[in-house]
């Protein structure tokens, strides 16, 4: 599903309005219909007089989808009190013309007083509450001692539930970063697009369950936006076909390096993730200590013992590595590797030798503080980063300013690199700027290893041939559906990361049958 940013959609309206001539109170009251269908979704039974509603609007338009609704609210039996959160002379005209037709219904536009205790009384006592104060254009931050912030403070105290118009008050539309504070919605209804800061950032935690709103648009009207949530369908078209009379060969052949003493697991669980999710042949190259123990854990893989000092892989290992990555497709490097210089030396030489795609993960990205120059070498070969936040600053990324989509287009265009930047909506980002949210996962998977999984998936698909955007975006969004499933089953708490690997052909399988 494409993702709208503030700019945008004032685009659309614009030429809406002033290339198509619709008139822009008719969009009003469009956007109206579907928060008053949201409210009325939400409260018990018919409405009558037992449904109460309070309705918090700002001067701006967004303000006047709220009026709108609020009449509509009114005329369904409702009864329903209006307050707005600004000043009355700042009202746009539509939403002063709404204003007038709430009106000639009976209801008041009452300025919203914090000190009055009988408006407070209300809201509190209301089912469902709407939240039409600011808009997507919000761009300064709210005081929690303003009237603004008082108000958002009361709406989240209340126990009733809460409807945002087009996005959750003191969410900034194309981050998710919160302006000061916010509203926490049960419920947005935005419309036309959905806008980015309501998949990304606290604005995902805040917007609740997001439906998109028709508001009349016309559909030959539309944003070139190069942002998009995954969904199912994307999936499906980025799979890899598998030949009816294919070999193991031809479904790809991937190298995983990784491994220390004391880390075991990660470049298990990696090749275990790459094996579940279809790769011909998966090849696992450790340290020659720990060798016994992976091909003790390994039924499916290939483990195979490399030169080491300390327990850790030395220079010695370079050669037979290169020789390894000759008869395989794709290097996945990093899960479980270990930090010293031997190591770092290692990761970039590998980075600087091979041709060959390579999924860097865990301590072959720790490998690239300081040596930045040697991702930058590899422009114009295939390779996937996939940071999280302390990883992404260690070599570079800046987080700084909120904004993590911004922050991984800057670093995919200024590298050359594809990079999956994780965390809750994990961002993937190719190097000419396409952005792909994720949506699915759960807390479960903040667990040690998981990300050694996600390495595994990526790098299957990559070796059996997705393209490198697909294959991370696909391979974010099977590990967060995996992940769901066992929880499902056996609770976030309970989950370990070799359950999400276990679980993986079950979100295949989901995928492969949909039609």
């Amino acid at each position: 599903m494409k993702l709208a940013t503030a700019a945008e959609m004032k685009e659309l309206d614009r030429r809406a309005t002033e290339e198509r001539h619709i008139p822009s109170i008719d969009l009003m009251d469009r956007a109206a219909e579907g928060v008053a269908q949201a409210v009325l979704g939400l409260l018990p039974g018919r409405p009558g007089k037992h449904c109460r509603v309070s309705v918090f609007c700002g001067a701006g338009n967004n303000g006047g989808d709220g009026i709108a609704a609020a009449r509509l609210l009114f005329l369904a039996g409702v009864r329903v009190r209006t307050f707005l959160v600004g000043d009355y002379e700042k009202l746009t005209p539509d939403a002063l013309e709404e204003t007038r037709r709430l009106s000639e219904c009976g209801v008041e536009l009452e300025t919203y007083d914090p000190e009055n205790l009988d408006q407070s009384a209300w809201a509190r006592g209301s089912q469902v509450l709407v939240d039409a104060v600011f808009g997507v254009g919000l761009s300064r931050e709210i005081t929690a001692e303003s009237r603004f912030g008082k108000a958002i403070c009361l709406m989240n105290e209340c126990p009733g539930a809460v409807v945002a118009a087009d996005i959750a008050s003191g969410v900034e539309a194309d981050t998710g970063r919160v302006l000061g504070c916010a509203v926490k919605a049960n419920k947005t209804i935005t419309f036309t697009y959905k806008k980015i800061g309501q998949v990304v950032g606290d604005g995902a935690l805040l917007s609740g369950d997001v439906t998109v709103w028709d508001i009349g648009i016309p559909k030959d009207l539309y944003i070139t936006s190069r942002a998009q949530t995954v969904e199912s369908s994307f999936i499906r078209d980025a799979l890899p076909p598998r030949k009816p009379d294919g070999h193991k060969g031809d479904f790809g052949k991937l190298l995983v390096i990784g491994g220390a003493v004391g880390y075991t697991g990660a470049p298990y669980l990696t090749a275990s993730a790459a094996v579940r999710s279809g790769c011909g042949l998966v090849y696992l190259g450790v340290p020659e200590s720990i060798w016994a123990v992976e091909a003790g854990k390994c039924v499916s893989a290939m483990p195979f013992p490399l030169s080491e000092k300390n327990g850790l892989l030395s220079d010695k290992a370079l050669q037979q590595i290169l020789d390894r990555l000759n008869t395989c497709d794709v290097l996945a490097l990093g899960p479980g590797l270990g930090r010293s210089d031997r190591v770092t030396r290692l990761v970039c030489e590998l980075l600087r030798q091979t041709e060959k795609p390579v999924v860097l993960d865990a301590d072959g990205i720790n490998a690239l503080e300081g040596h930045i120059d040697v991702l930058d070498a590899r422009r114009g070969r295939i390779t996937i980063l996939t940071p999280h936040d302390g990883e992404f600053a260690r070599i570079g990324g800046d987080l700084s300013g909120g904004d993590r989509i911004k922050a991984a287009r800057d670093f995919a265009a200024a590298h050359g690199c594809t990079l999956v930047l994780k965390g809750h909506r994990t961002v993937t980002v190719g190097p000419e700027g396409n952005v792909l949210v994720n949506t699915t996962g759960n807390s479960g998977l903040a667990k040690g290893g998981s990300g050694d999984v996600l390495t595994g998936v990526i790098a299957s698909l990559l070796a059996q041939g997705a393209t490198p955007i697909r294959a991370a975006a696909a391979g974010v969004w099977l590990h967060g559906r995996a992940g769901d499933l066992a929880a499902e089953e056996l609770t976030a708490y309970g989950m370990t990361p070799e359950d999400v690997a276990a679980h993986l052909p079950r979100a295949f399988l989901e995928v492969t049958s949909e039609k």
